[in-house]
């Protein structure tokens, strides 16, 4: 059963508001990619607009190479965000067929109004749930969710839809915060205060699911693990460079304690940011 009610996310109410108000340049940005960036050498990272653009860029295309992203596919991204990962593709690749997909209208609006299509491609973006996918079986080559599927109501659910849709041979790839084994023991004592200041700026997050427990899923709904991949330290000057960008622009809610917390976590060791990927066993 769907639950068509869009998450509550904070950070996207705050990112629409400030959106008209913003200088061009930095309305770019912000209005293509809302996950965090990919630094091949993070230790010369840039705390400049354009490092971070490049940043969110390398990300989508670290996760559409793990999956097997290629010229003539039809991909879906779930969770598309404004849209940043499916006009990655549409700059890169030709003849592609690619549908976003997203709970949020919002959202939708304006992965739309940024779009146009090259290359022969084509694009779609279409409101609806990723655990309840609006699509025919057997309908894409390739399946992303970048960053988004800490927000989903069942993991479960997510994976058997993909599976439905996907041809065989095709694959799922995405990203996420995945917890290490201190992580889950230091959840239990402080789980309210943790999810309350992750919450107050990004939403309602699952940040449960271990190595294992993905290792687990993909067996059971009939998926092959393809790529395990820790970048975490890739990722780690995603806040102070962002924080940095937003504060000359006058943006201040990224600096806020609760935006603080994802990279406090990661630069501790207690969740690791992951790329993984899946092939749909025939």
């Amino acid at each position: 059963m769907s639950d068509n009610t869009p998450v509550k996310l904070p950070y996207i109410d705050q990112v629409l508001a400030d959106l008209p108000e913003v200088d061009l340049e930095l309305r770019k940005v912000l209005s293509r990619h809302i996950h965090w960036g990919y630094w091949e050498n993070p230790a010369v990272a840039a705390y400049t607009l354009e490092s971070l653009a490049m940043a969110h860029e390398q990300l989508s295309q670290q996760v559409a190479d793990s999956g097997q992203v290629q010229s003539g596919q039809r991909v879906l991204d779930c969770g598309c965000g404004f849209g940043g990962t499916i006009a990655n593709l549409n700059d890169r690749l030709h003849d592609m067929d690619l549908v976003g997909l997203n709970i949020d209208p919002r959202q939708l609006e304006v992965a739309r109004a940024n779009f146009e299509a090259q290359h022969g491609n084509r694009a779609e973006f279409v409101e609806g749930d990723a655990c309840a996918l609006p699509f025919d079986d057997n309908s894409f080559d390739r399946v992303l969710a970048l960053e988004c599927i800490f927000h989903f109501p069942s993991r479960q659910r997510f994976f058997q839809e993909v599976k439905r849709v996907l041809r065989p041979g095709g694959t799922l790839s995405l990203c996420d915060f995945v917890p290490s084994t201190f992580m889950l023991v230091l959840d239990k004592v402080l789980k309210s205060i943790i999810q309350s200041k992750i919450g107050a700026n990004y939403g309602a997050v699952d940040y449960s699911y271990s190595i294992h427990k993905y290792r687990d899923l993909a067996r059971e709904t009939g998926f092959l693990p393809l790529v395990e991949r820790d970048i975490t330290a890739n990722t780690l000057p995603t806040y102070p460079v962002t924080a940095r960008v937003f504060n000359q622009n006058g943006l201040t809610y990224h600096s806020q304690d609760s935006a603080i917390v994802p990279d406090r976590l990661s630069r501790l060791g207690l969740i690791r940011y992951m790329i993984l990927a899946y092939h749909h066993i025939q």
